[in-house]
C-alpha cells in the first residue's frame, strides 16, 4: 500500500525459523499490506507473495514466496490473513484486485521460490544467486508481452476507428462533388487529410509493436538459453529495452486510443463506440508493471554506461545490440547534418536510421555531460525521459525497417511496398513530433523540415486507399471489438439505432418518477400560465 515502484522499500516480511523450517509473514505496518493484486480480492486460493528474507538475522531484501491465502474446503481465508476486495476502479472492473495483511503468518520452507537462490532447511544459511540480474528475467518477458499487448490495444481502437471514418460522411466538396446512382454525396471523413493525419500514424505505430514486440519476445528466448549456458552478455540491454519499450508503447497506445474515440466524433463518446470502456480497461498499462516515468530512468542508467564504456573503448557492437553502434557512428562524427536534399529522400531507410541514431547518441552525450558538470540526476529527470524515448523510438523504427529487408514470409512485392510507406510514415511522423529535438541536435536545416513535412503529407495521400484493408488485416472479429462503429459490414447506424433500442430505459414509454417528480411540476407550470391569463 505504501511502496510501489520502490521494491527495496517494501514491508512485508519472511522470517525463516529454522527449528520449524518455516518461514514466518508478517506485515508490520498498514502501508505493509499488499494492494492492487489482481484475482486476489475474492477468487485466488493462492499467491505469490514478495517480502524482505530475513535469515540469521540478516535482512536479505525481498525475494518471493508462494503463499496458500485461502481454504481449498471452503475458500474462506486461512487463519492469519486478512485479505479483501480494494473497491471500485476507473475501469477493469471485471477483475477483483485485492488487499492481503499477513500476521506471523506460517508457511513451509518448500514455499520458498528457490530457482537461483537458497535458504538451506536446516540452518538457514542463504545462499545468494550467481548474477544478481537474474531476477531481472521474469520482468523482462513480462514488458515484452506488454509491448506485444500494445499491437492489439492499437489494432482493435484504429479498426473501430478507421472503419468508422471511411462509412462516415460529412459534407459535399464543392471542388469535386462525388456522385452515386446519380446522386452528389459527401465524403467519408477519411478523405480528410486531418483524419489522416490523426488515424494512420496509429496504424503504422499497430505495425511498429507487433514487429517490435516479436523481437523482443525473440531476444527473451536468445537470452534464456544464454543465461543457462552462463552467458548474460545479453541480459542488460534486454532489460534496458524491455523497461523504455514498455513506457513508451504504452503511452503511445493509450494517447491513440483516446485520439481515436476523438476522432470518431460525437459517437465516439457513446459506450456503443466501444473505445470508453477500453480506455478505461487498458489505463492501468501506463502504471502496473513499472511507472511509465521511473522505468525510462533503468534504460537511461545503461544507456549512460553504455555511451561512457564506448568513449573509453571498453564495448563492441554485436548482433543483439545496436546501442554501441549508433553511439560509435555518432562519436566519429558528432557534427553530422542530415543529407536530404529533397522531400523523397526522406524514404530512405538508412537515412531514417541514422537521423534516429544521431538524435538519440546526441541526447545521451548531452546528459551525460551535466551529470559530469555535477548536475544531480534528480535536476536531470525531464532529458533522462527524453534520451530513453528517443533510444526505443529508434528500436521501434529499426525493427520495423529490418523486418521488411530481411523478413523471408514477405515476399508478396504490392503488400512489402505498402507495409514501406507504413514504416516511413510512422518514422517521419515522429521526426515531426520530435522535431525540435533534431533541430537543436543540429541535424536538421528549416529547409529540411518543411520537406519533412511535405513528405508527410505526401505518404498520407498514398497510404489512404489501402487504409481499410490495413486495419482489417488485424482480423478481429466484431465480437472482439464490441463496437457499433467499427463493424466489419458497415452497417454503423443500423447497429446504433439496434444497440439505443435494447437500452432498459427504452423498454418502457413513460419513464420511472414520471408521477412523483416531472408531473407536478408540469401541472404547476400550467396551471400558473392559466391563472395569469385570466
Amino acid at each position: 500500500l505504501g511502496h510501489g515502484s520502490n521494491v527495496q522499500g517494501l514491508e512485508t516480511t519472511a522470517t525463516y525459523i529454522p527449528e520449524t523450517q518455516e518461514f514466518e509473514l508478517h506485515s508490520p505496518t498498514l502501508t505493509s499490506s499488499k494492494w492492487w493484486i489482481g484475482g486476489l480480492g475474492k477468487a485466488a486460493t493462492h499467491a505469490i507473495v514478495m517480502a524482505r528474507l530475513i535469515t540469521q538475522g540478516k535482512d536479505l531484501g525481498p525475494h518471493p514466496f508462494c503463499v496458500p491465502i485461502r481454504s481449498l474446503e471452503d475458500h474462506r481465508p486461512l487463519k492469519g490473513i486478512t485479505v479483501g476486495d480494494i473497491g471500485p476502479k476507473f475501469g477493469f472492473n471485471s477483475v477483483d484486485n485485492g488487499f492481503i495483511m499477513f500476521d506471523h503468518y506460517r508457511i513451509p520452507h518448500i514455499s520458498f521460490l528457490a530457482k537461483f537462490s537458497q535458504v538451506n532447511k536446516h540452518t538457514g544459511e542463504y545462499t545468494k544467486p550467481p548474477n544478481a540480474k537474474l531476477s531481472y528475467g521474469t520482468m523482462v518477458f513480462v514488458r515484452a508481452t506488454i509491448v506485444m499487448g500494445v499491437r492489439y490495444a492499437l489494432a482493435k481502437a484504429t479498426t473501430v476507428a478507421v472503419r468508422y471514418s471511411a462509412v462516415r460522411q460529412q459534407f459535399v466538396d464543392a471542388a469535386n462533388p462525388r456522385k452515386w446512382d446519380n446522386k452528389v454525396i459527401e465524403t467519408p471523413v477519411l478523405d480528410y487529410t486531418m483524419q489522416q493525419y490523426r488515424l494512420l500514424p496509429a496504424v503504422a505505430s499497430a505495425y511498429a509493436c507487433f514487429f517490435t514486440g516479436r523481437e523482443m519476445i525473440r531476444l527473451y528466448d536468445l537470452n534464456q538459453e544464454a543465461m543457462q549456458q552462463g552467458n548474460f552478455n545479453l541480459l542488460a540491454d534486454l532489460h534496458a529495452s524491455s523497461s523504455g519499450l514498455k513506457s513508451l508503447t504504452t503511452t503511445m497506445a493509450i494517447d491513440a486510443i483516446e485520439d481515436c474515440r476523438r476522432a470518431c466524433g460525437g459517437h465516439g463518446y457513446s459506450m456503443f463506440s466501444g473505445l470508453g470502456q477500453f480506455y478505461q480497461d487498458y489505463l492501468p498499462n501506463v502504471t502496473w508493471e513499472g511507472d511509465n516515468y521511473i522505468l525510462t530512468q533503468q534504460t537511461a542508467r545503461y544507456l549512460l554506461k553504455t555511451y561512457r564504456n564506448v568513449l573509453a573503448g571498453k564495448a563492441e557492437a554485436s548482433e543483439y545490440n545496436h546501442t554501441v553502434s549508433y553511439l560509435s557512428q555518432y562519436m566519429q562524427n558528432p557534427k553530422a547534418q542530415c543529407p536530404v536534399q529533397k522531400p523523397s529522400d526522406f524514404l530512405n531507410p538508412e537515412l531514417i536510421l541514422s537521423a534516429f541514431g544521431f538524435r538519440a547518441a546526441y541526447g545521451i552525450a548531452q546528459v551525460a555531460k551535466a551529470l559530469d558538470s555535477q548536475r544531480s540526476w534528480n535536476s536531470m529527470l525531464v532529458e533522462i525521459s527524453r534520451i530513453s524515448k528517443a533510444h526505443c523510438q529508434y528500436i521501434l523504427v529499426r525493427n520495423f525497417i529490418v523486418t521488411l529487408q530481411n523478413d523471408p514470409q514477405l515476399q508478396d512485392k504490392s503488400l512489402v511496398r505498402v507495409l514501406r510507406l507504413l514504416a516511413c510514415l510512422f518514422a517521419l511522423n515522429i521526426m515531426e513530433k520530435e522535431l525540435s529535438e533534431f533541430l537543436v541536435a543540429g541535424y536538421f536545416s528549416s529547409e529540411q523540415t518543411q520537406m519533412l513535412k511535405q513528405q508527410v503529407i505526401e505518404l498520407l495521400e498514398q497510404i489512404r486507399p489501402e487504409a481499410v484493408s490495413l486495419v482489417d488485416a488485424f482480423a478481429l472479429p466484431d465480437y472482439y471489438l464490441h463496437s457499433a462503429l467499427g463493424r466489419y459490414d458497415g452497417k454503423v447506424y443500423e447497429a446504433m439505432t439496434e444497440m439505443a433500442e435494447r437500452e432498459p430505459l427504452n423498454h418502457t414509454l413513460v419513464v420511472n418518477g414520471y408521477q412523483e417528480c416531472i408531473k407536478p411540476l408540469v401541472k404547476s407550470r400550467r396551471q400558473a400560465e392559466s391563472a395569469a391569463k385570466l
